[in-house]
């Protein structure tokens, strides 16, 4: 097997190269200085670059030695330069400028107060804000945690802030290990993504919320269906405390993957139950169930098999009749799940095609407020917990989506980041510079877990920190006392609204009668919607 050298090295190879031709210099002509001062300039460029491989703080110089100063070089004469050497800040860049800032800042623990006001055009349409109050609440502690499955044998207290969907496969085993561990300091929740539970998910013992997909990895038998067998083995165990379905996600709702055969190496085929080598394929609909009322008696089967485990499902919303169609189902058979996660279409860490990650799926906020004005107005949101996510960066993005339904927060590139992640957007390559995305042994080691564990767990804490000041200035107690009357929009330079005004809010058991008064979606869709279908009926 031939070893090739690794570009990435090429700098640091010059400068020992450099060294040595400048040491042989001065020998062989003792009185040139000029061989001396490059013989010092090239010991300080090697001698650099053996600290870089070395130190455990930086990936980018653990997998650039030498050359991956330019960047923090950069960095220091002009921030705003980082946009420009490596990072992106077109269109296409996932983060503002600012948001980055504030999540490198919070993971690193360094203070994140900044002088001369908001950086916001406040004047803008679009520009949002939180009423405060004149009479500020005092919060004891900024763990706020909900009881998800109440009802179950084993309930999950939860945090309002969790690690959403991230396989491994997509990222490497010492980013799963360094979220897991954050997980763990921080007494959080990490989900699996779909890729099922591997063994660097099992070394620290974090919380995990096992994500089942249509591939049924972890839970499949040799023809890819799923097995009862196998399930109970993986979500008896202790470190599993929910259980997710995932019925699709926000990057490419409606569409398959596959995981080509030579990636299929023989730690990601012991996780998912696939043989080594061959094409793990993921189909774009599940083959458990194939209506609303068999979809339901499934989360029932996973929740008994678990040994009573909160069980739920997520989803980007698409088609209104397939989820009014869910819903009937809850409705005719008395099977709820124990909680429902709206994935927004904005969402989404791993590659995917660009019409489906710009043009495909209901963005965050229209999903939410779909699935909780349905709950509502059905009488069944008392006994569902919501999750969301969707590019929820900030305590503000946080408080927001409670203030729309949500009862809880999921983040993945927030988390990313935190783990090193400069959105070089190679994740696809497996040429992640900072070991983040990429399989290769090599480039994850630069990846220090318990460097960056420390960092994953300093921005939940930093960010539900954040969250509890927000919610005291509001004179509120916990998050989830946040409604759509404390947020303002502004409209046009001349006119701002609560957010109450400008969104849909459907009263309680209102669906179960007339739908004449309610909004256009219920009265187009609701009647086409079938508990034993997911296709639209004929309505006479």
């Amino acid at each position: 097997m031939t070893t090739h050298f690794p570009a990435r090295y090429t700098a640091f190879a010059l400068c020992i190269a450099g060294l040595a031709a400048s040491v042989a210099a001065a020998l062989l002509m003792p009185h040139a200085w000029a061989a001396w001062v490059a013989t010092a300039l090239f010991a300080v460029l090697a001698a650099t670059g053996v600290h870089d491989v070395r130190q455990q703080r930086h990936a980018i110089l653990r997998n650039y030695p030498v050359i991956g100063h330019l960047r923090f070089l950069l960095e220091y004469i002009r921030p705003e330069m980082r946009q420009y050497f490596i990072e992106s800040d077109t269109e296409a860049s996932p983060f503002s400028r600012a948001q980055r800032s504030l999540v490198y800042q919070r993971a690193k623990g360094d203070p994140d107060n900044r002088p001369f006001g908001t950086q916001l055009n406040v004047s803008l349409a679009g520009y949002e804000w939180i009423n405060h109050s004149m009479q500020p609440t005092q919060i004891g502690s900024h763990d706020f945690r909900i009881t998800i499955g109440e009802g179950c044998a084993q309930p999950y207290s939860a945090s309002v802030f969790n690690i959403s969907a991230m396989s491994f496969g997509s990222l490497s085993a010492n980013a799963i290990m360094a979220l897991n561990l954050g997980a763990k300091l921080g007494h959080f929740a990490h989900d699996t993504g779909e890729g099922s539970i591997s063994r660097h998910h099992r070394v620290h013992g974090g919380d995990l919320i096992w994500e089942i997909g249509s591939g049924y990895f972890g839970c499949r038998d040799e023809r890819g269906r799923f097995s009862e067998e196998r399930f109970v083995e993986n979500a008896r165990d202790p470190q599993v405390k929910m259980v997710e379905i995932k019925l699709s996600q926000g990057a490419k709702p409606g569409h398959g993957g596959v995981l080509p055969g030579p990636k299929v190496t023989p730690e990601i085929a012991a996780a998912r139950g696939v043989p080594v080598g061959v094409d793990c394929i993921s189909p774009s609909s599940h083959s458990a169930f194939s209506t609303p009322v068999e979809m339901m008696q499934f989360v029932a089967r996973l929740r008994e098999l678990s040994g009573g485990k909160p069980t739920g499902f997520k989803l980007c919303i698409g088609h209104p009749w397939e989820w009014f169609a869910i819903v009937k189902a809850m409705l005719a058979t008395g099977i709820t799940p124990d909680f429902i996660v709206v994935d927004g279409a904005e969402g989404g860490t791993g590659a995917a095609p660009v019409e489906f990650s710009d043009h495909v799926g209901a963005p965050l906020q229209d999903g939410l407020l779909l699935v909780h004005n349905t709950l509502i107005g059905t009488g069944l949101r008392g006994r569902i917990k919501l999750g969301c996510a969707g590019k929820v960066i900030t305590a503000f993005d946080v408080a927001r989506m409670m203030a729309l339904g949500a009862d809880w927060c999921n983040a993945a590139r927030g988390f990313m980041m935190a783990l090193g992640c400069i959105q070089a957007q190679t994740c696809h390559t497996g040429h992640c510079p900072t070991g983040v995305t990429t399989q290769d042994p090599k480039r994850q080691q630069a990846l220090v877990v318990p460097n960056k564990a420390d960092r994953v767990h300093n921005l939940h804490r930093s960010t539900l920190h954040a969250l509890a000041e927000l919610v005291q200035a509001a004179g509120l107690d916990h998050p989830q006392q946040i409604t759509a009357h404390h947020i303002v929009r502004r409209i046009s330079d001349t006119e701002v609204r609560q957010l109450s005004n400008l969104i849909m809010q459907v009263q309680p058991g209102a669906l179960l009668g007339p739908l004449d008064a309610q909004h256009n979606v219920f009265r187009m869709y609701w009647p086409i919607a079938s508990a034993d279908s997911f296709q639209p009926i004929a309505v006479a």
